[in-house]
């Protein structure tokens, strides 16, 4: 599948700090070493020591998977996720923000969504969502799916996309 790496220049009015975020989307061999380092490096910050999950993170995934990511104006890493397809549909995945409560996690929903749809041909988009933040994802088009289940000792719920 040919794929092209995006990159958009956002302004926005958070309740503080920057105006400017860039949103990037790329595969893997896209990426380069520094966008990787900081990657790998904000998905250990949120979800083993913030969230103390412990699971096996770097999981071969990442070779296959379109990673949408919002950087500030000097380039830091302020919001990831990670899409791939598989067999259901295409999967959103260690979604995360190392900034809160300024809206950059909608921010990065907003264009990765499109981006991801355009990079995959689908719209059968689908997260494992982590139960605190189903209200998050309803406001993007995502729908509970499913009973609640344990996911790394985490309670998380399916939930499909519907445009």
């Amino acid at each position: 599948m040919a794929s092209y790496g995006l990159n958009i220049s956002i302004f926005y009015h958070p309740p503080k700090g920057d105006t400017l975020l860039n949103f990037t989307s790329k595969t893997f061999s896209q990426l380069t070493s520094r966008e990787l380092y900081e990657i790998l490096r904000a998905r250990e910050t949120v979800f083993l020591l913030e969230q103390r999950i412990v699971c096996q993170d770097l999981d071969r995934i990442d070779y296959d998977a379109l990673h949408c990511f919002l950087c500030d104006k000097d380039g830091a890493l302020v919001a990831y996720l990670r899409a791939y397809a598989d067999d259901a549909g295409v999967k959103l995945g260690r979604v995360l923000t190392l900034r809160r409560g300024e809206g950059i996690g909608a921010i990065l929903m907003n264009n990765a969504i499109p981006a991801i749809k355009g990079h995959f041909k689908s719209d059968r988009l689908y997260i494992h969502s982590q139960k605190h933040a189903e209200g998050f994802y309803a406001r993007f088009g995502f729908v509970s799916s499913s009973e609640d289940f344990m996911e790394e000792g985490v309670p998380h719920v399916l939930m499909k996309y519907f445009s």
